[in-house]
């Protein structure tokens, strides 16, 4: 008989930043282990809001898996960084540049995909910490949705989102799951963690750019 799965760890605000504070090398390249791991933490603090984002969370585990099999797969030492990625699968075109083709699971394209939904959560929690008691979720969602993904997600998705976001709980149950303690607290750790994520996300954005490769298809 199997055994029954473990109930999902909570979300922990702490365990992210801590997550984040090892994506950087000394060198500023980042370490798609720890970006992965990152996610994870992400994807637990979407997922304890109930199904709301579902259309992202469920997205982003699939991206997960593959960047997984990428790190552990047979070059996986060309999957250590982000920028030793980028630099293997171009100069062994593996990255599908102008449409989609055969590698439609290289590293660069999944990548890609969480990086644009990075700048999202980051745009949101960046609101959350900023807002006041009574700020309306929905609305900094819908916003920072607007200014990230939303252009990059066909009509169909984005109506979708736009309907989920406004049984958006109010931002006490947010800091709640954040699971780090009173509002102060959860403000003061959000100020600390949100520089990080910027700071992971804008590295991989001027790589990126660097690369011609933030319009993958």
């Amino acid at each position: 008989m199997a055994a029954p799965e473990a109930p999902e760890e909570k979300f922990s605000l702490r365990e992210v930043l801590d997550t984040f504070k090892l994506c950087l090398s000394e060198d500023k390249e980042v370490y798609v282990e720890h970006y992965v791991a990152g996610w994870r933490g992400l994807i637990k603090f979407l997922n304890s809001l109930g199904s709301v984002f579902g259309f992202i969370s469920k997205d982003a585990v699939n991206k997960i898996k593959i960047l997984v099999t990428h790190l552990e797969g047979e070059n996986s030492s060309e999957y250590v960084t982000v920028q030793s990625m980028v630099k293997y699968e171009l100069e062994n075109e593996l990255v599908d540049l102008n449409k989609r083709g055969n590698h439609p699971e290289s590293g660069c394209r999944t990548l890609l995909r969480l990086h644009r939904a990075l700048r999202w959560l980051e745009l949101f929690l960046e609101r959350l910490r900023t807002s006041g008691e009574d700020g309306k979720t929905s609305v900094m969602c819908a916003e920072a949705y607007n200014e990230s993904l939303s252009q990059h997600h066909p009509w169909v998705v984005r109506k979708a989102a736009g309907m989920a976001f406004c049984v958006l709980p109010g931002r006490p149950a947010f800091f709640e799951v954040m699971n780090v303690g009173t509002p102060e607290q959860v403000v003061a750790m959000l100020g600390d963690a949100l520089p990080l994520i910027s700071e992971v996300y804008q590295v991989t954005e001027e790589l990126y750019a660097q690369h011609n490769l933030l319009d993958l298809p």
